[in-house]
């Protein structure tokens, strides 16, 4: 599913800063991930395991880092449930943007 909304230029520069520091947000949560994953290693399956966790973890991010206007209120949505993004971070966006961000992240906390 896709909304056709459009997106004003002031909009898609606050899209944009929302969502490089929603991605920043989650990068640098698993460096931290990772960082205690590797200390923690103390065998051979252990290293395994942390790579096999961040190939995990990549993939995940790859998914959830969808930069098109179309996604972008789904991706959203998906930043401030995972607790990346804060939702003021859109106070500028319109209404009916906002109104749909809401509206998702109320049917995925059902």
């Amino acid at each position: 599913m896709h909304y056709d909304l459009q997106w004003s230029p002031a909009e898609k520069k606050i899209a944009r800063a929302a969502y490089d520091s929603a991605v920043q947000c989650a990068l640098a949560r698993l460096m931290v991930e990772f960082k205690r994953r590797a200390s923690a290693a103390a065998t051979p399956s252990d290293m395994w395991d942390v790579g096999d966790y961040l190939s995990q973890r990549k993939r995940d991010l790859d998914q959830m880092f969808d930069y098109r206007y179309s996604q972008l209120p789904f991706v959203f949505a998906r930043f401030i449930r995972e607790g990346y993004l804060d939702e003021t971070q859109l106070a500028e966006l319109s209404d009916e943007k906002r109104q749909i961000i809401r509206s998702i992240l109320s049917l995925a906390s059902k």
